[in-house]
């Protein structure tokens, strides 16, 4: 069986981790955290970063960072994993779930401007499968209305709009390094924060709500409980591991845009013929390779489609539901149609998408998936 994913151990990730626990510091922000924040900051010109646990975290931090009470709206792709909104929801948030485009799943300026209210308190965009949403329209709304822009950049890293690193444009970029992403340590994420004012608080909060980093860096000299907050930094067995995958960032990134393009080709022909939709990718956007996906016509054939592949040894799969559709938004909520979302839900189809991934096997789950559509 073909799986749709493996984790890659590029090869230095032991020894950078066995480096960690010999220096007697595996607790957060140690000398491995403090490379991936020396990373990011100078290849992306992220203004800070702050490793954290999962992006689930520091969307959870973003969420604190903007003071998100009960009642507040916020708004947010229903195409879209539950972590996105949780963070919000957690904090007392109406959801306001706006659709995608037609033609691919990353949520619609148009909708977004529409659901605004005086009640508006943030807008949460998805870079899906590492492709920009159109972010000079969404910064454009958010400047109007004066309503903070949070980018889930879980699948974006090394991608960007036009010249700007996705993460670093809205007043909050989240990202992850779980193991079915492009950089991965396991589980992890971090939470970028491209607005001054809050860099102080966000530290805190990370530090259980205590003024910890302040101390460190001398600045105090006791720290104490001053605000809310968790424990939201992750270990430096984990930074380690983080830290060997960015070293080879350029290589990974490499790879896997020659599996993603030699997809592309493959199932061209599929897509001329109209039997399929493939990944858009708009001129401000490029490609971070993070996922390949086609879109059936309809919810049965691609159920008869993941059979066939599985049957012929290759582990294809689906993605999101629809928030709007879920149980617990729909125990407190009208149920709303959001036809592009409920099409991508019953529709996309991800296919296996990681480093060690061969030429040759991709090659064959493309000559199965015609071979599925010439019967």
């Amino acid at each position: 069986m073909i799986p749709f994913n493996k984790p890659y151990l590029q090869g230095d990730e032991l020894v950078y981790i066995s480096q960690a626990v010999s220096g007697g510091k595996i607790s957060g922000d140690g000398a491995f955290t403090k490379k991936c924040h020396e990373f990011f900051e100078k290849k992306y010109g992220f203004k800070k970063v702050l490793l954290t646990t999962s992006c689930t975290d520091a969307l959870e931090m973003a969420a604190i960072l903007l003071d998100i009470q009960p009642g507040d709206e916020v708004i947010a792709p229903s195409y879209t994993f539950v972590s996105t909104v949780n963070a919000f929801s957690l904090r007392g948030a109406k959801l306001v779930f706006v659709d995608s485009y037609s033609d691919n799943p990353n949520v619609d300026p148009v909708a977004i401007r529409n659901s605004i209210t005086d009640k508006t308190k943030a807008i949460v965009v998805v870079h899906y499968a590492g492709v920009a949403c159109d972010m000079a329209a969404i910064m454009a709304i958010s400047e109007e209305f004066n309503i903070p822009v949070v980018e889930d950049a879980a699948q974006a890293i090394d991608s960007y709009y036009n010249d700007k690193p996705l993460g670093s444009i809205g007043t909050f970029g989240t990202f992850s390094f779980h193991e079915t992403k492009n950089i991965i340590s396991g589980e992890g994420g971090m939470l970028v924060i491209n607005d001054e004012r809050y860099i102080e608080r966000a530290e805190i909060i990370r530090e259980k709500g205590t003024n910890r980093a302040s101390f460190f860096r001398g600045e105090v000299n006791k720290y104490g409980w001053v605000d809310i907050g968790s424990s939201f930094l992750p270990s430096d067995i984990i930074a380690a591991y983080l830290y060997a995958q960015l070293e080879n960032l350029d290589d990974i990134q490499a790879r896997r845009k020659e599996i993603w393009d030699r997809y592309y080709a493959n199932l061209h022909s599929l897509m001329a013929e109209e039997k399929i939709m493939m990944p858009v990718i708009p001129d401000y956007a490029t490609n971070n390779s993070h996922m390949f996906y086609i879109v059936c016509d309809n919810l049965s054939t691609r159920t008869d489609l993941i059979k066939f592949l599985k049957d012929n040894g290759v582990h294809a799969v689906f993605h999101y539901l629809s928030l709007n559709k879920s149980e617990f938004y729909l125990s407190g909520n009208e149920d709303i149609t959001l036809p592009n979302s409920d099409h991508f839900t019953d529709c996309l189809l991800r296919l296996p998408m990681f480093y060690e991934l061969t030429l040759d096997e991709v090659d064959y789950i493309c000559k199965k998936i015609v071979e599925f559509y010439q019967h």
